[in-house]
């Protein structure tokens, strides 16, 4: 959307101006000369700022942001607290290595960190750079603390793009391919998917029978359980689709590992930091894993990557695990401001009530669109996947791309994941109005798609 000269934000894009705009285009061509294309973007946004709810290209176009940077600016764009806090700390220290010295602002973020921990309060954290970084350290305290070397994952997963967390990642081939040998001694189970299970099951006679897979057709047939060291999972899968376990599988997994002395590690990086409407996804469950993986929205925008841990099984010996940059001290000063911001502004709360609001009229859109095939998610981590006709199911990956391409010329920014799933990831200051004006541009994209 474009500003007017009274500073409206109403209104969508200029029609006057194709997208994407003339300074975008020249940027776009230098970004094909200089930048290696190891990634896919949705469509030509060249973003040079953002305020609040929004964000602007090069161009001065105005966009509704839902889906925050991949969930990663829970206050919004240029939150002046966590501006403040980056300021006054870069002009103390801006780096020192946490590895090989010490510094208050990373412990003032490992004690905030401790006090919000769904396996706390007994936890120990190390900090690292991103979400991979954080499960890289998952699996390699996991393996030493128990001394063993199996890891299970699931089918679905996303964990990263470093060897270990890309080894354990089984979202999509191309994430993988030309890249082995991988990390050995890493397996997968189907995650219950209950929209496409499987196994073919229905969910509400299924038993959870994904967890008893597990036991009767890879703990008894070839994979030793009192060898497996971590089993790593998502209690909202991300990239897989924004799939929700659901309500008991996390309980009834958790049973099965503690008979076998298998650790439970939960990789909360795009659901963590109050995105469900919990400090993390895992409150829900009821259960206590012991260990949780935490990056993405934790330091505001910058980079910062987490794995908090319970204590005993934090005790690697000096030097057999560090990151020169990992908590670095302005990005450590920011995430103290995010958690103090969620707190101050009872963010939590709101998470709840907007969720409900979004998944609300997102439901009420799905009565009207036969293409939306299912709704799912919790609190403001909303997955719409799209099919090509309701009975057979069959994704619809092509109509997800000309639906998120037609928002953005409409003036609202989302992306998708999954096989065809549209991802609602707003930040989590977002307000009823803001909500209504991106259903009504869906809703229109809907019908100018789907026509």
């Amino acid at each position: 959307m474009k500003k007017n000269s009274s500073g409206d934000s109403s209104g969508g894009v200029d029609k006057r101006m194709p997208l994407p705009g003339p300074r975008a285009k020249k940027l776009i061509s230098t970004d094909k000369d200089l930048i290696m294309q190891s990634f896919s973007r949705w469509y030509p946004l060249v973003v040079d700022h953002g305020e609040g709810m929004y964000v602007y290209d090069v161009d001065d176009n105005k966009f509704l942001d839902f889906n925050a940077g991949i969930a990663v600016m829970a206050l919004g764009h240029a939150n002046q607290a966590v501006i403040n806090a980056i300021t006054l700390q870069a002009k103390k220290l801006i780096h020192y290595s946490f590895t090989d010295f010490l510094y208050e602002p990373a412990l003032q973020l490992a004690r905030r960190l401790q006090e919000i921990a769904p396996n706390g309060p007994k936890v120990k954290t190390y900090f690292g750079n991103s979400g991979a970084e954080a499960n890289e350290a998952m699996i390699k305290s996991a393996r030493w603390s128990t001394r063993r070397q199996y890891v299970v994952a699931n089918t679905g997963a996303f964990h990263g793009r470093t060897y270990g967390a890309m080894t354990l990642s089984a979202s999509k081939p191309v994430q993988r391919r030309y890249f082995g040998p991988l990390l050995p001694g890493v397996e997968h189970v189907p995650f219950p998917y209950c929209y496409r299970c499987p196994f073919k099951m229905s969910p509400d006679s299924c038993d959870l029978y994904c967890v008893d897979f597990l036991e009767e057709q890879v703990f008894e047939k070839y994979l030793p359980p009192e060898e497996v060291a971590l089993f790593m999972t998502e209690p909202i899968q991300g990239e897989a689709g924004y799939i929700p376990a659901p309500d008991g599988y996390l309980p009834k997994l958790k049973r099965l590992l503690d008979k076998y002395g298998i650790l439970l590690g939960v990789d909360e990086v795009q659901s963590g930091m109050g995105r469900t409407g919990a400090w993390f996804a895992v409150e829900s469950s009821g259960i206590k894993p012991d260990y949780v993986s935490v990056a993405k929205a934790l330091a505001g925008g910058l980079p910062l990557g987490a794995l908090i841990g319970r204590s005993e099984l934090m005790g690697l010996d000096a030097g057999s695990h560090a990151s020169t940059f990992g908590g670095n001290p302005v990005s450590c000063a920011a995430g103290c401001s995010v958690i103090d911001q969620i707190r101050k502004r009872k963010l939590l709360e709101h998470v709840k009530r907007s969720g409900e609001v979004l998944m609300s009229r997102m439901r009420e859109l799905q009565t009207r669109h036969e293409h939306i095939g299912d709704v799912r998610g919790r609190g403001l981590m909303i997955g719409v996947e799209l099919v090509k006709d309701p009975v057979g199911k069959d994704p619809d990956r092509r109509g997800l791309e000309e639906l998120i391409t037609n928002c953005w010329k409409r003036g609202l920014a989302v992306i998708g994941c999954g096989a065809s799933t549209l991802r609602l990831a707003p930040p989590l200051i977002v307000q009823n109005e803001h909500i209504d004006q991106a259903v009504d541009i869906l809703d229109q994209s809907f019908i100018e798609v789907y026509s």
